[in-house]
């Protein structure tokens, strides 16, 4: 069927079919879900098992080691990291990508299953979780104010918390930091000996004593009455003054041998918001919910929370990603309609026809609105990479109509109707613009089929530029004959012969005639000096250096404080101190919240990590003012922060953005493996060493930490077993004394108190602990220093493994330098480095994802090269006339490097997929030049001539296309605002590839062509001449 032809004859039938697909585009756009980047499954999975009691060494060789062995055998495992810390083994599984996780998950729980009847008693079932990136809070809250730390955690936990909760799309909010009131009962060691009496004594009154118990029901006449002894404590005298019977016989008062206070339960963390003590809140978002949605409807509920406030508390957003999100998104749009003004303005300067302008210009909203149809229905967001791909492609959605349009105008130029010239116009070149639409789209097939992280980040854009080049052709094909037929009204001209528009063009581009005709003639001095700007823009490459994906400026900076093992929060909230006086300095500062203490499973410098709950850290969120308003970026505000703060003595502080590092950590991580511990500490000093020397790099650190000071006590088994005690009597009135147990709870007002029993404080000291009397069954208290030994020694380590061998990782951020250059300096160093037998070194984190990655896109590059000659080698029936157009692709490239060097960027994925899209783009102009070629020498003209006269004719539907889709694209370029370090360099691929490919497609592809035809026509000659010879006798 004839497009053109049926939808010029049926023009109520095509209006009706676009208004559908407009009125259909309005309400998916009102539906589809908005995120800042692609929904991304991360084939990970953790268990978690507890082992309370024990030390890294044994939950090493007592739980890890055994799992490390049957979850090796889980189909599709590709890495196996685990964590061994004082009571608790971490397993983190890394699968395939392609692996269904459900499965995968199932397949983990039977192999766990195999093995938990081998595991030691007290061994807790092992816990089985998948990574989802939900788990990550979507908002941050602070609440402070005038009032103390108690009434604020109450506020939070039972006004905010559960309001937040009832929230469509909210998982769970977690709440940190504040006071927790209690009961603390504070025995006097000395007295309680004195007394004969025990700690278990001291609890086990306290919970016979609070209780209120029904007695069943009693008669009374002709009522039943139900019986209640009621013996709960009501105030905090009854607890001070309860009799504890001893065993000497006398009655001792709680009091004489307590201290019973109502206070608060020991610090080990808090939150400061501003300097000021606050509580901390995060929310999370359920799998499936929508992150800008979810957050609209917390942003609305807390509004209504700030009301019903108490005067002088305050409730602060410290984190929404949804701003960030909206941000970015809203200056993608601004993006795309401004390139698209621009392609607009640059269609009216060549056409200088207004109708003709804006039957192009009509052509953008309803491509652009007819792929938000097919997106919906193809259940793609609204993100990054979506929008990126609709304005990446803004510019090229005119160019199948610029071509249909210029030959319709052309048309008309040299005397045909309205309605034939549309007809014909579009006909003509309706091959041409199908395959140079299938050329752009067919590079993105390698990377819709790709694995992996870049597959799952760059496939959305992929498919969103398919989709709009798709309906930019329908609409080419269909819409603009149409509006052509009805309003480009030209003044009609007697029809010329066919050189007319080769001679019409003559004067106008004269100059651009001379060039070809010197190329023609010149063609070995034209191919020469390609080559050689291919030669040095290969060289210049290997000198950009790359990076992995560009880190987008958010305006959050994260600084982590440690301090030496052991320190106590006091000191460590000192050092805080200091750093919060530099970061309240900085005039880009809007706010800082910080948490003193902390611990657990997370992200850290070296990827995964996990760190105990520790006094001796600290970490602050640094959220700085819009990006709009500061004249640095946080990278810069950051590199100041580390020259102020990074000297201070006794802390080791380290300053990192918070952008969109896919791998999470430091870029530069290297793994140690080895079968020792000492030995690999001993090799990681030296390795830190090596790496510090490297220029670039900062905050060089091993994760092989030192130890932590502890208070151990070894019962001597001998002794204790001669008094009847073993090892977990003693192991449990220990805890009592020093953790404190709580006995029971304390109701007053509506509220609950637990009531916690423990030794003074005072006395938890070495001398103290020596001296504590344990009560033994035989009714006897011995001290404690009897029946063990008391040491303080270095603490153990958590210990790392990675597919079952010891690992240590060494960290490293760079400063100036690009991850490429850094990562290949460092591994020549470190590959030298003399190691032991049995111990090894490999790169990994975000240097091996860029790899990978690299290595992926390059792979697609030569798949899509290929496809791009399939598709013009079916279109023109050729398979030497795609060569000529296929020398466009090095051209582009040459443009590329030139681009990314004079925009002062790095190879990265975003520009090596902006080079794919090259290879299908920078070929089309080539496609339209060749295809009118091969329609000139059809007519009987020669090589010379077609190529003489095709190169003016197109010129201006090659110039207008080009330059469309590069302006579409500048705003992208150079754009400012949210996230648009991720889509730059892209555009400025493009951008560089297809202004160098253009100008050079205008003479090389010619030159190009004519020395083929050259080639071709001495071989015909040297076969006619044999030929001739041989019907002569001659041979």
């Amino acid at each position: 069927m004839n497009l053109p032809s049926f939808a010029i004859k049926r023009p109520v039938t095509t209006l009706m079919m676009f208004l559908l697909v407009l009125v259909l585009g309005v309400v998916s756009i009102t539906r589809i879900n908005v995120e800042l980047l692609p929904e991304m499954t991360f084939p990970v999975a953790s268990v978690i098992t507890t082992y309370e009691g024990v030390g890294p060494q044994e939950v090493e060789n007592l739980v890890t080691r055994p799992l490390e062995g049957v979850l090796a055998t889980v189909a599709n495992i590709e890495k196996i990291t685990t964590f061994s810390a004082a009571g608790q083994s971490v397993a983190i599984l890394e699968f395939n990508w392609d692996t269904d996780m459900d499965f995968a998950l199932l397949d983990v729980r039977e192999k766990i299953d195999l093995i938990k009847g081998y595991l030691p008693d007290g061994v807790e079932d092992p816990l089985v979780f998948k990574f989802d990136s939900s788990m990550m809070p979507i908002i941050n809250l602070t609440l402070s104010g005038d009032t103390d730390l108690v009434t604020l955690k109450k506020l939070a936990d039972e006004e905010i918390k559960p309001a937040l909760e009832r929230l469509g799309g909210i998982a769970s909010v977690d709440v940190a930091g504040g006071l927790d009131s209690l009961i603390k009962v504070e025995v006097d060691p000395i007295k309680l000996h004195a007394y004969g009496l025990t700690l278990q004594n001291i609890t086990q009154v306290l919970q016979a004593e609070n209780l209120n118990l029904p007695g069943g029901t009693v008669q009374l006449g002709n009522l039943e009455l139900m019986v209640r002894t009621t013996g709960e404590f009501q105030r905090l005298e009854q607890i001070a003054n309860l009799n504890i019977p001893s065993a000497r016989g006398a009655v001792v008062k709680l009091k004489d041998v307590a201290t019973v206070s109502f206070t608060y339960d020991e610090v080990k963390s808090y939150v400061l918001f501003n300097g000021r003590p606050a509580v901390g809140i995060s929310v999370q978002k359920e799998t499936d919910a929508n992150t800008v949605n979810t957050a609209r409807r917390v942003l609305r509920e807390l509004e209504r929370i700030k009301r019903d406030l108490p005067a002088g508390v305050e409730l602060d957003i410290v984190m929404n990603q949804a701003d960030f999100i909206q941000f970015a998104i809203d200056n993608l749009k601004s993006n795309a309609v401004t390139g698209g003004l621009l392609a607009i303005a640059i269609l009216f300067v060549f056409l200088r026809n207004l109708a003709s302008t804006l039957i192009i210009g009509v052509a953008i909203p309803i491509s652009i609105i007819t792929t938000f149809v097919v997106m919906y229905l193809s259940k793609l967001e609204l993100n990054m990479m979506t929008l990126g791909g609709l304005a990446l492609g803004v510019g090229m959605l005119v160019d199948n109509a610029i071509v249909v349009l210029e030959n319709i105008f052309r048309f008309r130029d040299e005397g045909y109707g309205l309605r034939e010239a549309a007809v014909e116009g579009s006909t003509e070149v309706g091959m041409a613009i199908l395959a140079s639409s299938l050329t752009t789209i067919v590079v993105f097939l390698p990377v819709v089929f790709m694995g992996g992280m870049t597959a799952q980040f760059f496939r959305e854009l992929s498919l969103t530029v398919t989709f709009s080049l798709l309906v930019s052709l329908f609409v080419a094909q269909t819409l603009i004959p149409l509006l052509s037929s009805r309003f480009l009204h030209i003044k009609k001209k007697p029809k010329p012969e066919e050189t007319a528009g080769y001679g019409g063009r003559k004067e106008r581009l004269g100059w651009y005639k001379k060039w070809l005709a010197w190329s023609l003639a010149h063609r070995k001095t034209v191919i020469l000096a390609v080559v050689l700007l291919m030669v040095i823009s290969l060289a210049m490459l290997f000198r950009l250096g790359a990076e992995f994906i560009p880190e987008m400026d958010q305006g959050l900076i994260t600084i982590q404080i440690g301090m030496p093992k052991g320190t106590v929060l006091r000191e460590t909230e000192r050092v805080v101190q200091q750093v919060e006086k530099e970061v309240f300095a900085l005039p880009e500062v809007e706010m800082v919240a910080t948490t003193v203490g902390g611990g657990g499973l997370s992200l850290s410098g070296h990827g995964m990590g996990y760190s105990a709950a520790s006094s001796d850290h600290a970490s602050l969120t640094i959220r700085l003012v819009e990006k709009q308003k500061r004249s640095r970026s946080a990278n810069q505000v950051a590199e100041v922060l580390r020259t102020q703060i990074g000297q201070i003595p006794g802390a080791e502080i380290q300053v990192q953005t918070a952008g969109m590092s896919i791998s999470g950590g430091k870029p530069v991580n290297i793994k140690l493996k080895g079968p020792d511990f000492d030995r690999l500490g001993a090799i990681a000093d030296d390795l830190v060493g090596i790496i510090e020397a490297v220029e670039g790099t900062r905050e060089v650190e091993s994760s092989l930490d030192e130890g932590r000071p502890e208070l151990q006590v070894r019962i001597d088994r001998e002794r204790a077993s001669a008094v009847g005690l073993n090892v977990y009597t003693v192991a449990s009135y220990l805890r009592t004394a020093i953790a404190g147990s709580t006995a029971t709870t304390f109701k007053v007002g509506g509220e609950e108190y637990d009531v916690v029993v423990s030794l003074q404080k005072n006395e938890r000291g070495l001398a103290g602990l020596s001296q504590l009397m344990i009560p033994t069954p035989l009714g006897t208290q011995v001290p404690l220093g009897e029946i063990a030994d008391l040491h303080i020694v270095e603490g153990p380590l958590v210990i790392t493994r990675q597919d079952q061998e010891r690992m240590v990782t060494i960290s490293a951020a760079l400063s100036g330098r690009d991850l490429s250059s850094a990562v290949r300096e460092i591994n020549a160093k470190v590959q030298s480095y003399p190691l032991p037998p049995g111990y090894s070194i490999e790169i990994g984190g975000e240097a091996e994802e860029m790899f990978s990655a690299f290595r992926d896109l390059l792979l697609a590059l030569l798949l899509a090269v290929i496809f791009v000659y399939m598709i013009m080698a079916s279109q023109f029936e050729s398979l030497l006339q795609p060569f000529i157009i296929m020398f466009t692709v090095p051209l582009g490239f040459i443009g590329a490097v030139w681009g990314l060097a004079v925009a002062g960027m790095y190879v990265s994925v975003p520009a090596l997929l902006g080079m794919i899209m090259l290879a299908g783009i920078v070929v089309n102009n080539g496609i339209v030049l060749v295809d009118y070629v091969n329609i000139l020498r059809k007519r009987g003209h020669t090589a010379e001539e077609a190529l003489m006269m095709a190169g003016p004719i197109r010129f201006r539907p090659i110039m207008m296309t080009a330059l469309t889709t590069i302006l579409g694209l500048v705003p992208m370029a150079v754009g400012t605002g949210d996230g648009a370090e991720m889509q730059a360099p892209m555009a400025v691929t493009v951008i560089g590839g297809l202004t160098v490919a253009t100008f050079l497609t205008l003479i090389v592809v010619p030159v190009f062509y004519l020395s083929f035809e050259m080639i071709s026509r001495k071989r015909k000659s040297r076969r006619e001449q044999r030929a001739a010879q041989r019907a002569t006798g001659i041979i």
